[in-house]
């Protein structure tokens, strides 16, 4: 005679069902002596049966209670029905749904014996399977799948989501059971796949308007990759990309990339070397744990660690010196005219101030390829595309401060900075910047991509060099806004690249800068640093007109701030010291005003002073 037999799995599947498809509190489940047992609690009834398992649900106390926190399955009719339970009909089908567990159970107990045969009762108890927690790209990855869609278009959608990407994709399709090629294969490619699109549509002016805020952040994660060359801004991006850290990954990517200016194909051909590396990672961490994944950051250091030890960034510079270095005989003065200027091409073009500066800086890095030297303190000349309205005649020359050291922010040699702010007109009338009266040359510039030309001439200027014969000499520098440029170039040479002059070095360089706000403020990051690795020799102070109040309960302008230390600055300049201003030319009368009544306190005649600042070259003026 057979045995009766009862089916665990498939009251297990009943009860999952019941769990899922009610909301908290409907439906509980618990262990007794006598068996599982199923309680329903509706608007209309509360009824309790017992469910005829082999044995108890799980390897607990008796009556603990089965607590499910999340699983998944995949049944389209069960999916089908929890998306389409909405509004008043949603009583109506937990009702049904009660009772017709209710009729599943009496039909259940009623199909099993009540006393097991002694086969069955031999056997090991059945524990009830274990309940998984799922994380969001699991869940994610099985609402895909009750569509009916392969688990490799499944992986290859949940690696383009922004919030999944490659990185939360790998365990998931490791998870689902697939071999590692083929999840490191729909990962990669699902990854890259909204890539390309984002950058295309990114250089639309109303999406780029309406995505700022998370341009803003992108700009912030992606800040340290502006800085060197081509070659050093894509082994910048790939690691940035490659390497699985929360807020990284091909979006964030994509849209540094194209903060910075990167031309398509380089960013494109960045972003998948990180991706892939991201994809080896994740497959390495997760299938041998912490060594796997040390092992693959290593591949992908030596991959991205490459570009910098083959660059020439990582030597001396000192290969565009004079003999001896600070002989300034030999310093170029237009080598190129405006009947035959130099065509460079522009690097990147990046932002540089935050959302609340008044106006857009831009940092614009140059390419010349070695054939345009020029030094610290000279200037370079821009001619802007197109002609004047009022004459056909081409545009005039414009002279913007270079913003770096002879030996370009890359170490190369080869490239060079402009510090340009965007010149703007606010129209009273129309409420509204007027574009017939903004600044030719400065929209010119902060409006170039990576690629494009710019002619230049140059380079011009001897006044804002830097006497470097006398390595304990004293530099006073003062800016306003984008005059901070020459005094890049001039900290770079002392205190950021191995240079002669540098390395010799033993004065005390004192920058002074003023902005509007916080907001405004230039390189910052690079003078915090230069100021924490020599204290004793770089000296930074910063006027914000528009949060700080001078010692009259004023607005804080460049001039109050130098008159705080007023004292001290004359008693530098007593021994020796060089002070430059830069910036816009109306500076200079408040400064010099400022300078007058601190001489005439300590009986000095300013004029007087002045000029034998003048014959000492100690005095250096760039100002427009």
């Amino acid at each position: 005679m057979k045995e009766k037999r009862s089916y665990p799995a498939a009251y297990a599947l009943v009860a999952t069902a019941l769990l899922l498809t009610t909301p908290q509190g409907v439906v509980s489940f618990s262990n007794s002596r006598v068996g599982p047992t199923v309680r329903l609690n509706t608007d209309s009834f509360v009824t309790e049966s017992r469910l005829p398992f082999g044995g108890q649900m799980s390897n607990h106390a008796s009556r603990d209670k089965l607590q499910m926190k999340a699983f998944s399955f995949d049944s389209s009719r069960t999916t089908s029905m929890d998306n389409n339970v909405k509004g008043s009909k949603r009583k109506m089908a937990l009702k049904i749904l009660s009772k017709a567990a209710v009729s599943l159970s009496i039909l259940a107990m009623a199909t099993s014996v009540a006393t097991p045969p002694p086969a069955l009762a031999a056997r090991k108890v059945v524990e009830a399977p274990v309940v998984e927690s799922l994380h969001i790209g699991q869940k994610v990855a099985n609402y895909f799948r009750t569509f009916g869609l392969p688990d490799t278009v499944v992986l290859a959608m949940i690696s383009a989501l922004p919030v999944i990407e490659l990185r939360g994709a790998v365990p998931v399709g490791l998870w689902m059971g697939l071999p590692i090629t083929t999840v490191l294969l729909s990962c990669v490619l699902g990854n890259m796949a909204p890539i390309l699109p984002l950058l295309l549509l990114l250089k639309n002016e109303k999406l780029k308007k309406a995505m700022k805020p998370i341009l803003d952040r992108a700009e912030k994660k992606s800040s340290s990759l502006g800085v060197g060359s081509i070659g050093k801004q894509w082994a910048s991006l790939a690691a940035f990309v490659g390497i699985p850290l929360p807020g990284t990954g091909a979006w964030t990517g994509a849209m540094g990339a194209f903060l910075l200016g990167m031309p398509t194909a380089v960013a494109l051909s960045s972003i998948f070397t990180g991706v892939v590396s991201a994809g080896v990672i994740m497959s390495a961490i997760t299938l041998a744990g912490k060594k796997g994944g040390i092992a693959a950051l290593g591949a992908l250091a030596l991959i991205t660690g490459s570009k910098f030890l083959t660059s020439s960034e990582g030597g001396k510079q000192d290969f565009l010196e004079a003999e001896p270095y600070w002989d300034q005989s030999t310093v170029p003065v237009n080598v190129y005219k405006n009947k035959a200027p130099f065509t460079g091409k522009v690097v990147s073009t990046k932002r540089i101030v935050g959302p609340k500066a008044t106006g857009e800086t831009c940092h614009i890095v140059i390419n010349h390829n070695g054939d345009f030297p020029y030094w610290e303190g000279q200037s370079w000349g821009v001619i802007p595309p197109g002609v004047r309205e009022k004459d056909g005649k081409p545009h005039s020359v414009r002279l913007y401060s270079i913003a770096s050291s002879r030996y370009g922010d890359d170490m190369t040699g080869k490239t060079g900075s402009l510090c340009v702010r965007r010149a703007t007109y606010w129209c009273p009338e129309l409420k509204a910047d007027d574009p017939a009266k903004k600044g030719i040359c400065s929209n010119f510039l902060c409006d170039t991509q990576a690629g494009d030309e710019v002619n230049m001439t140059g380079p011009a200027g001897k006044v804002m060099l830097m006497p470097e014969e006398d390595p304990t000499t004293d530099y006073i520098m003062v800016a306003t806004g984008t005059g901070i440029a020459p005094y890049r170039g001039f900290i770079r040479r002392l205190f950021v690249e191995d240079t002669p002059a540098g390395n010799a070095y033993k004065g005390q360089a004192w920058l002074f800068l003023g902005v509007a706000n916080s907001d405004a403020l230039l390189y910052d990051d690079e003078w915090q640093s230069v100021k924490k690795e020599y204290p004793d020799n770089f000296r930074l102070d910063y006027a914000l007109s528009r949060e700080q109040e001078n010692k009259k309960g004023g607005k804080m302008y460049i001039q109050d701030k130098v008159e705080e230390y007023s004292d001290e600055i004359f008693n530098k300049l007593s021994n020796g010291a060089h002070i430059y201003f830069c910036g816009l030319k109306g500076m200079m009368p408040g400064i010099q005003e400022m300078l007058k009544g601190v001489a005439e306190s300590k009986g000095l005649d300013y004029d007087v002073w002045l000029k034998d600042l003048k014959k000492k070259k100690q005095w250096h003026v760039e100002v427009y």
